[in-house]
């Protein structure tokens, strides 16, 4: 496709080059070697009669113009993503296609895992590309680099929309000989209690249970930080220390390892689990038919129907 002249790889090439600021991870990213992206940045100042990216030391600056460009090149590439995805139909038994999700370890193993199995049979030609949360996942929603978000609704971007998928209730857990667990905790016994707390990616992030536990209850006693909350069970075997889960996410491991849950001993609101999905690929039918999955397998249904838009 050319738009006046300009060939629309060349515009996807542009975005690149300037989120990147550099030929060689552009040229990564673009899956092309370095001449041929030097070649496209060529053009593109030979088009826009700009420098675009000026080098500086050893690193390369975009000019004012090229930077009054970002909002338009993101605009149009955005609209041109959603006339490509955009159909009337979808058919899951022969469509080819890869969605990109964002979902923590928890929301994986309790709904894209269960929902992947269904996957398989449904839609056999789809592939799922799945990435952990991380400081940057709200920019790449915004270029439009993630179909679907997976979080707890505090989370969400704001201008975006987003489907309530479940209601998730947090529980205490241990291991089932700790005697603690026997009966369910006063809030004293509970915060004297060592702890084994989850904190997300390099800022160590506190996460939607842990902050509330923080607002509201003094300081507990937290011995080991996870990095993941699949790895909590297993630092809870053969000690007496307690951890606060997803209820779901505790329930999948009772299944196969030695443990007990109880009851908060304080009130906590249910946390709403979100699917988000950019305002731009409102239309498309295949991402309709993915979160239609999502949500039948959260609410244990067994017919995905095929929605037309």
């Amino acid at each position: 496709m050319r738009l006046k002249g300009l060939d629309l790889n060349l515009l996807v090439a542009l975005d690149i080059l300037l989120e990147e600021r550099s030929v060689s991870r552009a040229a990564e990213r673009l899956h092309l070697s370095q001449p041929a992206a030097s070649a496209a940045l060529a053009r593109l100042r030979d088009f826009f009669k700009d420098e675009l990216l000026v080098l500086h030391g050893k690193r390369m600056i975009p000019t004012a113009y090229a930077e009054s460009l970002v909002p338009e090149v993101k605009h149009i590439l955005g609209k041109v993503d959603s006339l490509i995805s955009s159909s009337t139909e979808f058919d899951p038994r022969r469509a080819q296609r890869v969605f990109r999700l964002l979902a923590s370890d928890y929301i994986t193993t309790v709904l894209i895992g269960p929902a992947v199995r269904r996957l398989q049979e449904l839609a056999p030609g789809i592939q799922l590309d799945i990435r952990q949360p991380n400081e940057g996942m709200l920019v790449e929603f915004e270029r439009g680099e993630l179909d679907l978000i997976l979080t707890p609704e505090p989370y969400i971007a704001p201008d975006h929309p987003a489907e309530l998928i479940f209601e998730e209730r947090h529980v205490v857990v241990g291991w089932d000989k700790n005697a603690v667990l026997f009966e369910p905790l006063s809030i004293e016994t509970f915060v004297n209690c060592a702890h084994v707390a989850v904190t997300l990616g390099p800022t160590r992030q506190a996460t939607y249970a842990e902050q509330f536990l923080d607002e509201r209850l003094r300081k507990r006693s937290i011995e080991i930080f996870a990095p993941t909350f699949t790895l909590v069970p297993w630092l809870l075997l053969g000690t007496t220390r307690l951890a606060v889960m997803h209820e779901r996410l505790a329930r999948v491991f009772m299944q196969s390892l030695p443990l007990r849950i109880q009851p908060l001993p304080v009130e906590m609101p249910p946390m709403r689990e979100m699917v988000q999905y950019h305002s731009v690929k409102t239309r498309d039918a295949g991402l309709a038919w993915l979160r239609h999955l999502l949500l039948e397998t959260a609410n244990g249904e067994r017919t995905v129907k095929v929605e037309n838009h």
